[in-house]
């Protein structure tokens, strides 16, 4: 089995696959501060959890853009999973050609998604990944990584309305039931989704028209990519598991699979 992380800013994800099939996935938070030992002991028990030894472990592979953890993230999987696990990063075989102004600006995650939306969905296609932050990145037919947009994500733009304002409330983020909003509640809601919905219309609407790849596939990821890509018909796929999907088949690339 090959076990692939993706450590983003807000969290771990975990994905265990058995050949081509996610078998198991696990989520942790990035901001805890973690030992090595509680790293190891701590995934050894999420896979035993699902019936999982670590014996079974063929491999692991990494995508990170939180450097400050990785020391002890990769030092807990050498000491209980026998393995050094591959840490994706500048010269890993992926098949995606960044043609953009500094590769070296473009994240290990975002690298990764692209791989998961070119291999899985074909070119061209933009992948929308609703994450901490909500990033837009266009990959042509031949696959060369050519543009990327960031902006706020959805919960990033949340906090800052009930931290930066005496009055408003903390809020569940879901669709409201009308936009015509009556209450405090349902405003921000209004507001924190319609306006993503406006702003992911617009800009595939821009990347197409500048792009003048009319044909583009859409792609959406991320934790509240589902909550948008219901809304909108400009997005034509949903898949939640595009990022860990995308370390398997880089890692596949790694080791001339």
């Amino acid at each position: 089995m090959l076990l692939v992380i993706d450590v983003g800013n807000t969290n771990i994800t975990l994905g265990l696959f058995d050949k081509e099939e996610i078998v198991a996935n696990f989520r942790l938070m990035t901001k805890t501060i973690r030992t090595s030992d509680e790293y190891g002991l701590l995934i050894c028990d999420l896979l035993k959890s699902r019936g999982t030894d670590k014996s079974d472990i063929a491999d692991v592979i990494i995508a990170s853009v939180v450097p400050g953890i990785m020391h002890s993230l990769t030092s807990g999987i050498i000491k209980y999973l026998n393995h050094n696990p591959i840490v994706i990063g500048t010269g890993t075989k992926t098949g995606i050609r960044l043609a953009v102004a500094n590769p070296k600006e473009i994240g290990p995650d975002r690298v990764v998604d692209a791989v998961g939306a070119y291999e899985i969905y074909g070119g061209p296609v933009l992948v929308i990944d609703f994450g901490t932050a909500t990033t837009y990145d266009l990959i042509t037919k031949d696959g060369s990584f050519v543009a990327g947009i960031t902006s706020p994500g959805i919960r990033m733009a949340a906090n800052a309305l009930w931290n930066d304002t005496a009055r408003l409330p903390e809020i569940e983020i879901k669709m409201p039931d009308s936009v015509l909003a009556k209450d405090t509640v349902s405003s921000m809601q209004v507001g924190l989704l319609y306006g993503c919905i406006g702003q992911t219309e617009y800009i595939i609407q821009k990347v197409k028209e500048e792009s003048g790849l009319h044909d583009l596939k859409v792609v959406a990821t991320g934790g509240l990519g589902k909550v948008i890509s219901d809304a909108t018909p400009m997005i034509q796929e949903y898949d939640p598991y595009l990022t860990l999907k995308g370390l398997r088949l880089i890692y596949l690339k790694c080791k001339g699979k």
